[in-house]
């Protein structure tokens, strides 16, 4: 059975804060850990006031710092955002501290609106320089040799498993031509995801930091005690699309009874495409549903997300995840 693990957004709920975010998020992967996963991410936004992992390499120390053993990382770090060597550093300094768990996945994208973009570039350059800031940022992974002129300190030696992001074709062209493990956002955009797939499989290189080609996907989870409760659980999810696309990002909403009084026919079309890649409901429907995501894509590794208002019932989701995991693994 392929492994799980989490991704987190650090959500920060309506009538809350993100100091109680930052606690639950760090009680998430204690659970996780418990649970058997096998990582946990965190994903780097800014200027969305229901996402609180802005500050990604900082939240990263904290969990990594309140667990033990679960692999904690970006998932990811939007590099257009950041000098390569700033990362390595910020990383290189995770791992010194945390070694053997620490993962860094890459973006492209700016995680954000575009006067927040040109607000944390300052002096902005585009994504195009995506493919010469991973070579940079890699290369100061490097053992440093005798007259180098700038090295990471930390970082300069230090092994930092890294991955490429994406929801195109992009990062996996590129993942594959550098010879990296690579992740699929098909959580939030899963149009590409066959395609990204095959091609990554298809013209993958072997490099030294990786043999062969390994994919993770993302995939919404969200379980509950009832198929009718899960679905209801999911419309925050359903809501805080809505809201965004209406350009009125806020605190993560709590669920509501009745979906279809809040969404025109246009926005629904848009949130079902956009979260098709969800299984909701009871343990035995949340079975059917990763056991055929699985058999369908053959990923290496599955990402779950679950953004799920009341902190007990993701708390709840994830349990039932794993629990489905242990299921599928003793059948197989």
């Amino acid at each position: 059975m392929i492994p799980f693990s989490i991704l987190d957004l650090a959500p920060v709920t309506a009538g809350s804060d993100a100091a109680q975010a930052f606690r639950n998020t760090l009680d998430l992967a204690q659970l996780g850990e418990r649970l058997g996963y096998r990582r946990y991410w965190l994903a780097e936004h800014h200027n969305m006031p229901g996402i609180a992992s802005a500050a990604t390499a900082v939240l990263i120390g904290h969990v990594a710092g309140g667990t033990s053993t679960i692999r904690v990382g970006a998932g990811g770090i939007m590099l257009p955002n950041h000098a390569p060597l700033q990362v390595a550093e910020a990383f290189g300094t995770l791992a010194s501290l945390y070694p053997g768990r620490i993962d860094l996945g890459l973006g492209r994208a700016p995680g954000t609106d575009q006067p927040t973009a040109k607000a944390l570039r300052r002096y902005f350059d585009s994504a195009d320089a995506f493919p010469q800031d991973v070579l940079e940022l890699l290369a100061y992974f490097e053992p440093a040799v005798p007259g180098q002129l700038v090295r990471a300190v930390p970082g300069a030696g230090i092994e930092v498993p890294v991955w490429l992001l994406g929801s195109s074709l992009f990062s996996a062209k590129l993942s594959a031509q550098l010879g990296l493990p690579f992740a699929f956002a098909s959580h939030f955009a899963p149009d590409a995801m066959d395609e990204a797939l095959a091609l990554y499989r298809r013209d993958f290189q072997p490099s030294a930091r990786l043999r062969q080609p390994y994919a993770m996907l993302g995939l919404n989870v969200v379980a509950a005690d009832s198929d009718a409760e899960a679905r209801r659980l999911f419309t925050t999810q359903q809501q805080s699309f809505i809201n965004l696309r209406r350009g009125r990002p806020g605190l993560i909403p709590p669920p509501i009874d009745d979906i279809e009084s809040y969404w025109t026919p246009p926005e629904k079309l848009m949130v079902e495409r956009a979260l098709a890649c969800a299984v909701i409901g009871a343990a035995d429907t949340v079975k059917d549903g990763i056991e055929a995501f699985i058999a369908r894509h053959q990923p290496d590794e599955l990402l779950i997300t679950a953004n799920v208002f009341e902190h007990a019932a993701r708390r709840h989701s994830f349990e039932i995840a794993a629990a489905v995991r242990d299921r599928l693994m003793a059948e197989n």
